[in-house]
């Protein structure tokens, strides 16, 4: 199975601009993909990063089997548009898995159970709609990341005769677009993952003062 992570390697998560500073979310968003690839790598596969721009491996915090596994692909089209130049067009291709570089919550076990679902196509949505990783066999299968995914493309599955499968996965569903996200990523992930050491080493805390758990930062962080 060829394994494809997305990632936006300019100006990557705009939409926590409220909390992190461009080199701050740039930070983050590395730690974010580093424990992506070491997911993909320990569930047996060597995953490709199709990256808006170069990306320099030896600049992430990734163990060296994981490096050595990984491979990168600059494209800077649409995220549409890459994914679907990546997709089987038949002739016996193999499958081709897509994950999104922020699931900073998945696991080997979370991804096993993607990578196993025995359809043409298993999707595993996002909170609101999106479509946050899938596997595509299916020859006429191509996606469309805007707006609903996940509704567009169990549409678009049955448009061309696909049977599909959707993987119902707590960690695979949390991705990291907002600040509230952050809160998921401090409680949820383990010791040894980069995002969660990374916002800490940032200065963010969880903070349950108010009742419901946000995340807070120690006052003397601050962002550029």
């Amino acid at each position: 199975m060829h394994v494809v992570v997305p990632f936006a390697a300019t100006e990557p998560k705009t939409r926590l601009a409220a909390a992190l500073s461009p080199s701050e979310r740039s930070t983050v968003a590395r730690a974010m993909l580093a424990d992506v690839l070491a997911a993909v790598v320990g569930a047996g596969h060597e995953p490709t990063v199709v990256a808006t721009a170069p990306l320099d491996l030896d600049a992430l915090p990734i163990a060296d089997d994981v490096r050595v596994s990984t491979a990168v692909s600059v494209d800077e089209r649409s995220l549409t548009e890459a994914v679907n130049a990546r997709l089987p067009n038949g002739c016996g291709d193999e499958a081709v898995a897509v994950v999104m570089a922020d699931l900073a919550l998945t696991t080997v076990d979370a991804l096993e159970t993607l990578f196993s679902a025995d359809a043409d196509v298993a999707v595993a949505p996002g909170r609101g709609g999106g479509t946050n990783a899938l596997v595509v066999r299916h020859p006429d299968f191509r996606v469309d990341y805007h707006g609903a995914s996940y509704l567009d493309h169990c549409e678009i599955a049955r448009d061309v005769g696909a049977n599909l499968e959707t993987v119902d996965s707590f960690r695979l569903a949390t991705d990291v677009d907002e600040p509230a996200d952050l809160v998921e990523v401090l409680v949820h992930g383990s010791e040894t993952d980069r995002a969660p050491a990374s916002l800490r080493e940032l200065g963010f805390e969880l903070d349950a003062d108010g009742g419901r758990v946000t995340v807070a930062r120690l006052e003397n962080s601050t962002t550029e």
